[in-house]
């Protein structure tokens, strides 16, 4: 990961943003795995667990937009 931050900072970072961080996503927690990433890494890093839509509940599933009015919202329909 250190490579892509790198690479990242030096040839896409505009003068204006502050340095990439890399962040690492776990479909399940594993500690021993997240320590063996993480050693002796000195970069600011975050770790977290997600869930993909088939993974979420009906009743979030139900609170999010559709992907329609997401893509208008965000100005990507097509």
């Amino acid at each position: 990961m250190s490579g892509y931050l790198s690479v990242l900072d030096k040839f896409e970072k505009k003068p204006h943003e502050n340095p990439a961080i890399g962040i690492i996503l776990c479909k399940d927690m594993n500690k021993a795995f997240v320590d063996f990433v993480i050693r002796d890494y000195s970069k600011p890093m975050g770790v977290a667990t997600y869930k993909t839509s088939k993974d979420m509940s009906d009743k979030l599933k139900k609170a999010l937009p559709d992907i329609d009015d997401l893509k208008k919202l965000l100005g990507t329909d097509e």
